[in-house]
């Protein structure tokens, strides 16, 4: 699914035109990239949550030369799936 597909339940489901949900669709999105840069917390009831998490340094490989490589201290973004999401997802499959 991508962006586009969002876009379009969005306008189908709420009647809205489709240019309008495109704008909401970006806000929210907006909204969520702003929370995450700021270090926030984003919970969905039923859906999940985002969470910025620290992580630590390392040491990876180049996979062509096997060089040891450092990696830096730095930040990553998780998500946590809710019960409703994770329920849906190991049911049955609904196409």
């Amino acid at each position: 699914m991508i962006k586009l597909d969002i876009v379009n339940q969005v306008a189908d489901k709420t009647g809205v035109p489709k240019q309008k949900a495109e704008q909401v669709v970006d806000s929210l999105f907006n909204a969520m990239k702003e929370a995450l840069a700021r270090g926030k917390r984003i919970e969905l009831r039923g859906f999940g949550v985002f969470l910025v998490k620290p992580r630590k340094r390392g040491v990876g490989r180049n996979p062509r030369t096997g060089k040891e490589v450092p990696i830096p201290a730095g930040k990553t973004i998780r998500f946590k799936p809710g019960k409703e999401l994770s329920a849906k997802a190991v049911g049955p499959d609904e196409d």
